[in-house]
């Protein structure tokens, strides 16, 4: 798996999944952009990485914001040089009856799942374009093949990711910029523990298996892949 010398922008770097990627673009020699809101958690996820110093932590990127993902993706391409993927592991989850689930739980599901990608794909085109291509890769959901009860919110959203994934790669495809997501099922988290604890993990999906899958298609053994919605889980 090729990764040597990219410039990768993480999102949701000090989160589970997000840490899991960093982690292993850095193994395999990516230069690391790494983004989130939370500063301290952030800072300790890049001095964990391999080569430490080759790599960026950017706290108190407002994703929501069109022009702060402009801005970041300045920043990176001033620090590395160029700009080869993004790996966006933003997002959120939330379940209620209709009857229950406000305008608001809409409006949170909608700028975490679908907002937030895409603001930062629609700023790194320019860059990947400028760079001879690249690679997109998000995150969708098994969630969002097929809606469940309670989940409307959710499921809307994360169906949404999967067709901005689809809709790019056929726009970009011309660009050499390949656009794809991974389809988790639920993984294994402190948080989903916590969440449901009488659960049965046994088929969950670890944060790492999630990483591989998004990291494989960053990679250049990835080259011939766009428009694909890859599932990750048993």
């Amino acid at each position: 798996m090729t990764l040597a010398n990219k410039a990768v922008i993480v999102t949701g770097a000090a989160g589970n999944v997000g840490a899991a990627l960093a982690r292993l673009l850095a193994d395999k020699g990516a230069r690391v952009a790494a983004v989130d809101r939370l500063q301290a958690p952030l800072e300790a996820v890049v001095a964990s990485l391999s080569n430490s110093g080759a790599h960026l932590a950017l706290p108190g990127v407002d994703l929501t914001d069109p022009a702060a993902c402009a801005d970041l993706v300045a920043r990176v391409e001033s620090a590395f040089g160029r700009l080869d993927g993004i790996g966006t592991t933003v997002g959120g989850f939330a379940m209620a009856p209709i009857a229950e689930a406000g305008p608001e739980q809409w409006d949170l599901m909608f700028d975490l799942n679908v907002r937030t990608t895409w603001n930062l794909y629609r700023a790194a085109v320019p860059a990947l374009r400028r760079g001879g291509g690249g690679a997109l890769v998000g995150i969708g959901s098994a969630a969002g093949l097929r809606g469940s009860g309670q989940m409307a919110a959710y499921s809307a959203t994360k169906s949404a990711v999967m067709r901005l994934t689809e809709s790019l790669a056929d726009e970009l495809r011309i660009d050499r910029i390949r656009v794809n997501a991974v389809l988790p099922t639920t993984i294994d988290t402190p948080q989903n523990r916590a969440a449901m604890p009488d659960a049965d993990t046994s088929r969950w999906v670890k944060p790492s298996e999630v990483g591989e899958a998004m990291a494989f298609l960053l990679s250049d053994a990835a080259s011939g892949v766009s428009g694909a919605l890859l599932p990750v889980g048993y």
